[in-house]
């Protein structure tokens, strides 16, 4: 790795405050690496489920690979830089279907309506970035400050994780989600009709997805009306938008796939998915994202507090946050709450439901709702999103191919997702082989993001 970041300049972002950088150190790219880069001697897990290729070449011009193939087919072209990575395994680029932004004070480790600003917004892309997720779909709860961020990402202005956006998002008026917000943070309507017209301000505005949020929060809140979230399914394909859902209840689940839903954007979770539901999915071609490190993140360091030792974490998670998390009172309040009993059971049918899911062939995304909450932490939300899933019952090929190739098609992207000829060179390289241990795609060597080698893991 030494090799490869002498072509770096490793600086502290400028251009954000040192708010948006409680945590992680950011290795950055301030001069351009050359044109052309050789990455020799890799084991290759390519993102589609195929089986990996030992000793493999990756040629990457700009930000785009023009080349793979065994090492001794693959030329060295002239004016190239070249990287011997004998031993190391590169796997696509983690992609979030399902993320949040601006939602968290990192400096303090605390959710608050004021955290949605320039700043911090482009520190947690970087963040993201830097653990290897080169896309992220912010699902919800963005202010009106997200299509700026977008446009100048876009021109090259800003770095960081390639951000997708479902602008604001609907709610109902006392409903979910239970986020204080600015007034520009989400709508919250009462009738069929307001949403429809907010459907029609976000088409204006470009947003990639339309996010409703239905379900009761295990019936602390009111429920989304059927006529309001059809009224939103039926607006946003006659603007061609797709609507992604926050579900909770099988029921709820079966009605918006039938009402021509897009997207289950979390688990079901009160009881087994059922054969109608699978059938109505596979034929509408419906979406489902687990957000499995969403319903463990409650617990996670109270039942692991080991992860909180591991630079890893606690690089991404700052030194407040790591304060809070160890503290016992915090462990002593998560293990007395009553809430955490019911969510290690959601945990439980959550991974239940996406094996059933995987191996009915229900088409599956990959999403964490990292960002909703402080110990939602960017970028360790993914790695333990792979974890869990093989818990489930997955292979270790499964979920990184979920993570990868299966999430660019739910955003229908199609230059990211794989390693091969012709795709944006979004790439991880590893210490250690994911599919012999999956926690091994925590061993960062590097993150190559459109071409550019962007940032690494190292600590001081």
């Amino acid at each position: 790795m030494k090799q490869a970041l002498r072509y770096l300049t490793i600086a502290v972002l400028g251009c954000v405050s040192s708010a948006a950088l409680a945590g992680p150190k950011y290795h950055i790219t301030t001069h351009p690496l050359p044109d052309t880069t050789v990455i020799r001697g890799v084991r290759v897990i390519d993102g589609t489920g195929a089986p990996p290729k030992d000793d493999m070449a990756i040629v990457i011009h700009k930000k785009k690979i023009v080349a793979i193939g065994p090492n001794l087919e693959i030329a060295t072209p002239k004016h190239s830089e070249v990287l011997n990575w004998q031993g190391k395994t590169v796997i696509p680029g983690l992609i979030d279907d399902h993320a949040h932004l601006g939602l968290v004070l990192h400096e303090k480790g605390e959710s608050s309506a004021d955290a949605y600003t320039e700043a911090n917004v482009v520190g947690e892309l970087y963040r993201f970035q830097r653990y290897g997720v080169t896309t992220i779909n912010s699902l919800g709860m963005n202010r009106d400050l997200v299509y700026d961020l977008r446009k100048r990402q876009k021109q090259g202005n800003i770095g960081g994780s390639t951000l997708l956006t479902a602008g604001r998002g609907i709610g109902i008026e006392g409903g979910a989600p239970p986020l204080a917000a600015q007034p520009d943070a989400i709508y919250r309507v009462t009738t069929a009709q307001e949403a429809r017209e907010d459907v029609r301000i976000m088409a204006k505005q470009k947003v990639d997805f339309i996010k409703v949020w239905v379900d009761s929060l295990r019936g602390s809140k009111p429920s989304m009306s059927p006529e309001i979230y059809r009224a939103v399914i039926d607006e946003a394909h006659k603007n061609h938008l797709r609507v992604a859902a926050h579900v909770y209840y099988l029921a709820d689940a079966k009605d918006l796939v039938n009402s021509g839903v897009d997207i289950l954007a979390h688990s079901v979770r009160d009881t087994a998915v059922d054969q109608p539901l699978i059938d109505a999915m596979k034929a509408h071609g419906t979406w489902y994202i687990a957000t499995l490190a969403a319903d463990e993140s409650s617990f996670t360091y109270l039942d692991h507090p080991e992860l909180l030792e591991s630079s890893f974490v606690s690089l991404a998670a700052g030194p407040v946050l790591v304060s809070k998390l160890k503290d016992p009172a915090y462990k002593a309040k998560v293990q007395a709450d009553p809430a955490t009993a019911v969510k290690r059971q959601d945990l439980k049918m959550a991974q239940e439901n996406l094996r059933r899911m995987v191996e009915s062939g229900v088409k599956v995304g990959f999403g964490t709702d990292a960002g909703a909450f402080p110990v939602r932490i960017p970028g360790v939300m993914e790695h333990r999103e792979l974890q869990l899933m093989v818990q489930a019952g997955l292979t270790p090929m499964q979920a990184i191919t979920l993570a990868t190739s299966k999430a660019a098609e739910l955003l229908q992207l199609r230059d990211t997702g794989t390693i091969a000829a012709g795709k944006n060179a979004n790439l991880i390289v590893l210490d250690a082989d994911p599919l012999s241990q999956i926690d091994n795609t925590e061993k960062i060597t590097g993150v190559w993001h459109n071409g550019q080698l962007v940032g690494d893991l190292a600590t001081e």
